[in-house]
């Protein structure tokens, strides 16, 4: 069992990363990378959390996503975002998701053991999932926001309910990422 939980460890982290952006998320990298270099652990993803405009769908799509920032965005950006042309009968979402990680457990004692540090942390929507490839936990803030924001292309908010969601969604990122960095801390 350790060597098949050794060789896809090994397998996991040697491919290319797959997300949106391309590229590792700076905000978790250092999380990350102190979890892979534990024997019994390994990320198979993770977000420090990301503001989104996306096409409001029934099916998962590669063109979904209008606008992706895992940085702090401003008024004036989401505003150029929202002033974008969209198609006709298009549903434009706002949202806002919190820090998320998977990872990869070598026994069910070591998921428990990472998953109170988790909780303790402040990753309070978090839980053990057993899949076909060995033990995952998935560690999840709750620091989310979500509603639609434009419909038959017109922007359904006022400007200054548009401050208050860009003020608030800021505040709940920086959230995430000092959970990001008392996980870190506490590993």
């Amino acid at each position: 069992m350790e060597k098949i939980f050794l060789r896809r460890k090994q397998d996991v982290l040697s491919k290319l990363d797959k997300s949106h952006i391309g590229k590792w998320d700076e905000k978790i990298k250092k999380l990350c990378d102190k979890i892979n270099s534990l024997e019994n652990y390994y990320t198979t993803s993770s977000c420090s959390g990301r503001i989104i405009l996306m096409i409001d769908a029934e099916k998962k799509a590669e063109d979904l996503f209008v606008f992706v920032s895992h940085e702090k965005v401003d008024f004036d950006e989401l505003k150029n975002e929202l002033d974008k042309p969209v198609k006709e009968n298009q549903k434009i979402k706002f949202k806002l998701e919190p820090c998320i990680i998977h990872i990869a457990c070598k026994t069910l004692e070591d998921a428990e053991k990472l998953l109170e540090k988790g909780k303790n942390s402040g990753w309070k929507k978090s839980g053990i999932i057993g899949t076909r490839n060995g033990i995952t936990l998935e560690l999840n803030s709750t620091e989310k926001l979500e509603f639609p924001i434009i419909q038959n292309k017109k922007i359904l908010a006022s400007d200054d309910f548009l401050k208050i969601v860009v003020d608030e969604a800021n505040k709940k990122l920086e959230k995430s990422w000092v959970k990001i960095d008392k996980l870190e801390r506490g590993i």
